[in-house]
């Protein structure tokens, strides 16, 4: 491995808002647009000027628009009709000019307007963008792992409804999120949208809160990997057990796992996420067949109206009960914006980053619903599912199945996790690289450097051992533990994006869409959007058992949900670090050159 890249040599200082100061510096850029992307590049090798300024359904000039003189001419194609968002059955007015040959050269000079280098390999495509989301939203890993959330606190219908309730609400944030992936695709996404669309301090809470969530679901999903690993590993060895210390023995060797992939290339872990994809979608099949023919079934009334209430609260509180089960939706379905995180790896990223969230979110919901119901068919005892905890999926399979099909399906799933854990690892190593090239982490010049193969390997390591670290809680008390975990991550991620598409909001009709848009649309959609993160946000602060709460008579430090204490301190130190300190340095994101020479240097660099 040779010496380290740090992706921000050449940088210069920018204006508050990012992006060049309006005077032309030598070398022929033209003032930036809103977001800080350069009109143009007259004086270049290769010229980049802009075309007409139209914002009548497409960016003719100044986004993707012609490139022309210079050495080499790329007369830019007119605005085309509908764009990609057309695919939805009418969502979209005519957009982005259709790319020029190859995708890849446009991806670049798109990058370069929004001040940064090429500096990650554009590796993926389409599907492999997809099948990243996909994979960390991961139906087999979520589903199944946290499937007891939802089973105490609510029921089958907690499972079957909820997933359906949360799964459609999920589809219009991953909607509206889409549609600013599409206008800005780079690596710190949510992050970087926020400090374009409202200034370096909706930058800072938003990079920090994804941040925060990125570790937290990357710890519950290799946890949740460690508890059926180990469960798979006790049918092999019996005398291994299943005592918190041995899941945490093996969440411990999968991170580790996770972390030796993560600095492979990029290519590599494409090819793992595109397996995957086909992997979770042949996996369910498999495991809905082999369930189809146990025995004894539930029935279908049991699986789509029985209520079940396990969680001390009182059967008048139920609705409160129900919302505390949609924790198990909400948290798999989640961390769908590794899509955007990938889009400087991404060919066509202003389209495939916004298209590959949008349908790993649809066709999650629909895959997951299939397998939710075949569990909950499958159930052989209500009272033994409720007793095996954390544990309820792999029970309701040795238990309907015998040991024999139980493995069969634990190998199926594990391996699906194992690729969840894998793909979540590199989504969050990439957001702490992005965010780390803009000076936002301490010790921000480690983790924005790069190694030969140009993984970001100093924010992987990061990445694995925080994550590690924030499961030590579950040592004392597993399930709360890991509970608790997936509450972090689910706030924490969807406070990220929340405050995008609230700024998105705001600009109306000033926004600069992208290659992908929802048109008017967004007027109810993304509003829709806010307004369920609020409830969620809200949902799982509040406690999951009257044992929970200070002053109980039997109060229990162990049920305690302690994610109020951990977001109300991410506020406190984020918000009292801002005010005595980061406000004075922080100017949100920060072009790494003040020229095309400057960057394509960069880039020669890395090639050489």
């Amino acid at each position: 491995m040779s010496a380290p890249y740090d992706s921000r040599a050449g940088g210069q200082p920018s204006d508050d808002r990012g992006g060049y100061p309006p005077t032309p510096p030598s070398g022929g850029y033209a003032a930036p647009d809103r977001y800080g992307r350069s009109g143009g590049y007259s004086d270049a090798p290769v010229g980049y000027a802009d075309g007409p300024a139209g914002h009548q359904g497409g960016y003719q000039g100044s986004y993707q628009g012609g490139f022309q003189g210079g050495q080499q001419g790329y007369p830019g194609p007119p605005a085309q009709q509908g764009g990609l968002g057309a695919d939805f059955g009418g969502f979209g007015r005519p957009e982005a000019p259709a790319q020029p040959a190859g995708g890849a050269y446009s991806d670049e000079a798109l990058l370069n307007r929004l001040g940064y280098a090429q500096v990650l390999y554009r590796e993926m495509g389409g599907f492999s963008n997809f099948a990243i989301s996909f994979t960390i939203i991961s139906i087999l890993a979520g589903c199944l792992t946290s499937y007891y959330i939802a089973f105490n606190n609510g029921g089958p219908v907690a499972v079957t409804w909820g997933w359906l309730l949360v799964g459609a609400f999920s589809v219009l944030i991953a909607m509206a999120m889409g549609e600013i992936a599409s206008a800005m695709p780079t690596a710190g996404a949510l992050y970087f949208w926020a400090s374009k669309l409202g200034g370096p301090a909706w930058g800072w809470f938003t990079g920090w809160f994804n941040l925060v969530g990125q570790i937290a679901v990357t710890a519950a999903i290799d946890y949740g990997a460690a508890i059926f690993t180990t469960a798979l590993l006790n049918l092999w060895f019996p005398g291994l057990g299943t005592e918190t210390l041995t899941i945490f023995i093996v969440y411990t060797a999968i991170i580790a796992l996770h972390l030796g992939l993560n600095l492979l290339s990029v290519g590599v872990l494409a090819r793992l996420t595109a397996v995957s994809a086909w992997w979770h979608m042949v996996g369910v099949g498999l495991i809905v067949v082999v369930l189809a023919v146990v025995p004894r079934h539930q029935s279908a009334a049991f699986v789509f109206t029985e209520t079940i209430n396990n969680s001390g609260f009182s059967d008048t509180a139920f609705w409160f009960v129900f919302g505390i089960g949609l924790l198990m939706a909400q948290y798999t379905i989640t961390g769908y914006d590794a899509s955007a995180h990938m889009s400087e790896e991404t060919r066509q990223a202003s389209r495939a980053a916004a298209w590959g969230m949008v349908m790993a979110v649809v066709v999650s919901v629909v895959f997951g619903f299939v397998l939710l119901v075949a569990v909950t068919f499958a159930i052989p005892d209500v009272q033994g599912t409720l007793d095996a905890g954390a544990d309820a999926v792999v029970y309701i399979w040795t238990e309907a199945l015998g040991e024999g099909w139980a493995e069969f399906m634990l190998i199926i799933a594990v391996v699906a996790q194992l690729f969840c854990g894998t793909a979540s690892v590199t989504s969050a190593s990439r957001m702490m690289f992005a965010f780390s090239r803009d000076g936002a982490v301490p010790g921000h010049r480690l983790w924005r450097q790069v190694a030969r193969n140009r993984a970001p390997v100093n924010a992987v390591i990061a990445i694995c051992v925080l994550a590690w670290a924030l499961m030590i809680p579950t040592l004392v008390n597993g399930a709360v533990g890991y509970l608790v975990g997936t509450s972090i991550a689910v706030i924490g991620l969807n406070i990220a994006f929340a405050m995008p598409i609230i700024l998105r909001i705001k600009a109306g009709d000033r926004f600069e869409r992208g290659a992908w848009s929802l048109g008017n649309h967004y007027k109810w959609i993304s509003p829709i959007a806010v307004g369920w993160i609020a409830l969620v946000c809200v949902l799982f602060l509040l406690p999951v058992s009257p044992n929970g709460i200070p002053g109980a008579e039997e109060f229990d430090w162990e049920v305690v949900n302690y994610a109020p204490l951990t977001v109300f301190g991410a506020f406190v130190l984020f918000g009292g670090w801002y005010v005595l300190s980061a406000k004075r340095w922080f100017k949100g994101p920060v072009r790494e050159a003040t020229s095309e020479q400057g960057l394509a240097a960069i880039e020669a660099q890395l090639r050489a």
